[in-house]
């Protein structure tokens, strides 16, 4: 049996745990700041626990998965590290491409093992469009076109330390956008709005965001996010080149309502529905297939699909994107590459 401890059973802590209990082959040990929350989730899953992270690690489980709030991340990769445990977080490895870096440099000391974790990278859509841009089946990409668009706002409590739009929702876009066509963003200029509630302002936040992305073979991407999606749940990645275009997330469940259909086509059913009502219900069965390959990972089975030094490059867009809105100018990578 592999060993793994879980830290943060929060919402997405939770279902990770769920997601590892089940994984064939594997024990998970969860903890968390608040040792009662841990006992409970042990309990409901027929798992352990630990009091705390420092007994957790006592274990020497064979791997870690972090799931605690951005702020603790960097702190806990570096603890994993340290240990010669090999570790898996979610996004972002840390709220800034500064301290970012110093993971980058501490996990290179070490030669430590670290997998962030950007689930889009496991969805079969986003998997199939690369593998279609990869076989040359699009000919040249000139366009990209993806967008996040969650039902309803999240707490006032979770925007004032999200790190704002593009940090939490649109880095998954301009990690997939980087993923699929195998390029890097040399430029971004980035807008937004913020027209709901009021904490989303007073943050420093918008609700509503645009980033025109230029990658460095003069493709253009377009990334739109907003928190006020009330049709559902939307992530979608449109891939088009010369020779052909492909979407990922274009599924029976994308709540995108056709209307004025051509009598020639006759009356369109879809979407089927019904509409995905979060991310983790949208990329449930992403989630599944990064988890076991974090496993296969740690135990040396296969390579790491998502570095630090990826997540680093996505900060950086989302970084440019931050000064590019507040200053109303497009922004190369080089101002915020350090």
């Amino acid at each position: 049996m592999t060993q793994v401890g879980l830290v943060g059973v929060g919402r997405i802590g939770a279902f990770h745990a769920a997601t590892l209990h089940a994984l064939p082959g594997v024990e998970v040990v969860v903890a968390d700041v608040q040792a009662g929350r841990a006992e409970a989730l042990a309990a409901s899953l027929g798992a352990d626990w630990a009091p705390d992270v420092g007994a957790l690690l006592d274990r020497r489980p064979a791997a870690l998965v972090v799931a605690t709030p951005t702020g603790s991340h960097a702190e806990l990769i570096d603890r994993g590290v340290a240990a010669g445990i090999p570790v898996f977080c979610e996004k972002p490895a840390a709220d800034t491409s500064a301290r970012t870096l110093e993971i980058v440099n501490s996990v290179d000391k070490h030669g430590g093992r670290v997998q962030i974790g950007f689930q889009r990278r496991f969805d079969a859509g986003y998997a199939a469009a690369r593998a279609e841009v990869g076989r040359g089946a699009l000919g040249r990409v000139h366009t990209l076109r993806g967008q996040t668009c969650d039902p309803t706002p999240p707490p006032a409590a979770y925007i004032a330390t999200s790190g704002g739009v593009f940090k939490d929702c649109s880095i998954h876009d301009f990690d997939a956008i980087r993923w699929v066509t195998g390029r890097e963003v040399v430029s971004v200029f980035a807008t937004g709005s913020a027209r709901g509630e009021p904490f989303f302002a007073a943050s420093g936040d918008v609700d509503t965001a645009a980033a025109v992305l230029r990658l460095d073979d003069d493709a253009l991407a377009t990334v739109t996010a907003t928190r006020y999606h009330g049709a559902g749940y939307a992530v979608t990645l449109e891939v088009q080149g010369t020779h052909g275009t492909v979407g990922a997330g274009y599924d029976g469940s994308l709540p995108l309502r056709p209307v004025g259909n051509p009598p020639r086509t006759g009356v369109c059913t879809w979407p089927e529905g019904p509409p995905h009502p979060s991310f983790m219900s949208r990329f449930h069965e992403a989630y599944v297939r990064e988890l076991q390959a974090f496993v296969d990972y740690a135990e040396g089975r296969a390579e790491n699909p998502c570095t630090v030094a990826d997540a680093l490059e996505a900060l950086y867009i989302a970084e440019a994107c931050d000064l590019s809105r507040a200053e109303n100018r497009p922004v190369t990578l080089a101002e915020v590459r350090r």
